[in-house]
């Protein structure tokens, strides 16, 4: 899908697929650098004369850069964030399976893949590429900068190193740095992946036993009690093996590893755990107050990973911030199934924010 230079090929949804290459080398946060970065991206709709109709979307951990595939209903063609008004951009994350330098990309100095040889990096790593690749775009200002979970790691991270270039934040199901609790969730899902000897056999395809398991342990994490309640519950009274249930954990840990390498698995989730806004910075609060755009913080009232205390804590201490919480059988996955009730929530904010915006300029007027 992505090619190798900074040219646009036509992707499978009739928008841009694109690769953005960086010919300097790219300096990570622990002082390592990496050559030949590379970018996935991809754009729908034209920047418009203004450069002002910019959405930038920061996607989650194995998510790709076609936001019009895994954000069905919330990006689209008839959708709230739809191409005939917006100019939608989403980069794949370094790191990543789909185009971005990664582990199983090739290492110059070797000319061989990566593996494990690949350097550690943050999620501040992960939004420096990508403010590259708007400098690159000629994107000077984003209208609306959107994420949920790691992309709301990002999207929060970029806000804070970047004031003045946003304008409009949405943060959803995510946090101003990742709980022992979902730490000790990723830490879970790396033993599982360590486990499988293949991991360390430096083959595309190595860890996948054990990715499939931790695909089974990140579940129970993005769904609830009743989401399975409801979806793997039995007909009939007399079984006592082969349980739906199974099945599904199963059949999701398949449906992972056919699309995604476990390298890049490890990877990411290091990267998420080292989301802490305050790091390096005076405190996580502080930090916070740095930001001065719009800011509209959704939480999901039964997510087990990121619950509904972070996205408070966000709203809290962002200055003027907006927050909104839904509910959804599906926990933590409610940020990418509930696109309805986000188009609503989000519709209604940028309704009042462009009415703030039109007062604040007749008052200055």
């Amino acid at each position: 899908m992505y090619n190798s230079k900074n040219d646009n090929v036509k992707s499978t949804s009739g928008n841009f697929a694109s690769t953005y290459s960086y010919n300097k080398q790219f300096k990570l946060e622990n002082g390592k650098k990496i050559r030949n970065l590379q970018v996935a991206y991809q754009t729908y709709g034209k920047l418009n004369a203004n450069k002002d109709n910019v959405i930038w979307v920061c996607h989650a951990l194995t998510a790709n850069a076609d936001v019009f595939e895994w954000w069905e209903g919330l990006f689209g063609e008839n959708a709230l964030f739809n191409p005939e008004e917006h100019y939608i951009v989403c980069a794949n994350v370094l790191g990543s399976h789909y185009g971005s330098t990664n582990p199983l990309s090739t290492n110059p100095i070797t000319g061989l893949p990566y593996y494990l040889s690949f350097p550690q990096f943050t999620i501040r790593d992960l939004v420096s590429a990508h403010q590259l690749l708007a400098s690159h775009l000629g994107i000077d200002y984003i209208k609306l900068l959107i994420g949920g979970s790691l992309g709301g790691q990002q999207a929060v991270e970029w806000s804070i190193s970047e004031p003045n270039k946003i304008e409009n934040l949405i943060l959803i199901a995510t946090n101003a740095a990742h709980s022992p609790w979902g730490i000790a969730f990723n830490e879970s899902q790396r033993l599982a992946i360590t486990t499988d000897r293949t991991f360390y056999a430096n083959q595309p395809n190595g860890g996948s036993k054990g990715l499939k398991t931790a695909r089974s342990i990140a579940l129970l994490s993005y769904r609830t009690y009743s989401a399975y309640g409801s979806t793997q519950v039995e007909s009939v009274n007399d079984k006592t093996d082969n349980f739906r249930s199974s099945s599904y954990q199963n059949y999701q840990g398949e449906k992972l590893i056919n699309r995604f390498n476990a390298y890049s698995y490890y990877y990411l989730t290091k990267a998420m755990d080292s989301h802490n806004v305050g790091r390096n910075r005076k405190s996580i609060a502080d930090a916070l107050k740095l930001i001065t755009a719009n800011t509209l913080v959704i939480g999901i009232e039964n997510d087990v990973l990121f619950p509904l205390s972070e996205q408070k804590y966000l709203a809290d201490h962002i200055l003027g911030a907006e927050f909104s919480a839904l509910h959804s059988d599906y926990g933590h996955d409610g940020f990418l199934i509930e696109t309805d009730a986000l188009t609503n929530v989000i519709g209604n904010f940028i309704k009042e924010s462009r009415n703030k915006k039109i007062i604040k300029l007749q008052h200055t007027a």
